[in-house]
């Protein structure tokens, strides 16, 4: 059955010692905002997280299996709907129903169709464009984030031409001594009943919220925690509430302004429980 409520959410994390989300225009060092110094985290970077851990918890179970990825281009597996609905494949979308039955067979096989949307009019199979129920800003950091940059040595030579001139070779890599980031996401259910976004979907969604950095330890990313998930749960499909009025009930700031915060114990997190009617407020960590 699909969700039949609208949700509204908060996730806050940290990162210590570690790169968030690496800027490929900045040499891969962790996104700022130049003007405020504040440092974010595309919306992207959090939705692979997500993606990744439904593919480890489920390893493409049936109804499960994740669109996004690198191991196959997207027009094959756009072809492969069509075949495994027995249409005739090469028409460039001439048919409107066999791009609708292809985009049905994508939602009902992708979780991240279902849950995110996806764009699948490419190539000769087309897969229509689908809207995904579940949406989430960019992150941003709670105050301004320092970045440093650390000169690491390494011991082992990629080529024996570079080896002729020592053992070791220097390297850098950029890290945050420690920032807290909040994100904001929403989701719809009237885009949900047109994906088959199911309420075992949800459960399975916060489940990947909560858990998204506990298989994603790397050296570059550093200590990452999910802290706290704030759901917002609306009566009416359509919501009872504008979103950002129920954003504004969760206040993040730091203890003392003056000092650099370091820990997330330096950070106060307040919740007004004044929520309007027709809102459930749940706090899932």
């Amino acid at each position: 059955m699909t969700i039949e409520n609208r949700y509204d959410f908060v996730m806050i994390f940290d990162v210590e010692n570690g790169n968030p989300n690496g800027d490929p225009d900045a040499g891969n060092s962790p996104r700022m905002d130049m003007e405020s110094g504040c440092g974010y985290i595309t919306d992207v970077c959090l939705k692979r997280k997500i993606r990744n851990y439904v593919e480890l918890v489920k390893d493409r179970a049936d109804g499960y299996d994740i669109l996004i990825k690198p191991e196959r281009s997207l027009n094959t597996k756009f072809k492969e709907a069509y075949e495994n609905e027995n249409l005739k494949t090469g028409q460039k979308g001439k048919v409107a129903d066999d791009v609708e039955r292809a985009k049905e067979y994508m939602c009902k096989h992708y979780f991240d169709v279902r849950a995110f949307g996806a764009v699948m009019s490419t190539g000769d199979d087309p897969c229509g464009i689908v809207r995904g129920p579940v949406q989430i800003n960019f992150a941003k950091s709670q105050s301004a984030i320092t970045i440093d940059e650390v000169t690491i040595t390494r011991q082992a030579r990629t080529t024996d031409t570079r080896k002729e001139t020592g053992d070791t070779e220097m390297g850098k890599k950029s890290i945050i001594p420690y920032a807290l980031y909040r994100a904001e996401g929403y989701v719809s259910a009237p885009l949900a009943s047109k994906t088959g976004l199911s309420e075992e979907d949800l459960d399975l969604l916060w489940e990947a919220i909560i858990n998204m950095f506990e298989n994603d330890h790397s050296a570059a990313r550093g200590k990452m925690c999910m802290r706290k998930l704030y759901i917002f749960k609306h009566e009416s499909p359509l919501g009872n509430c504008p979103s950002h009025l129920l954003f504004e009930k969760i206040d993040v700031k730091p203890v003392v302004e003056k000092e650099a915060p370091r820990s997330f114990k330096d950070y106060e997190i307040s919740v007004d429980r004044n929520i309007p009617a027709g809102i459930e407020l749940v706090e899932k960590i």
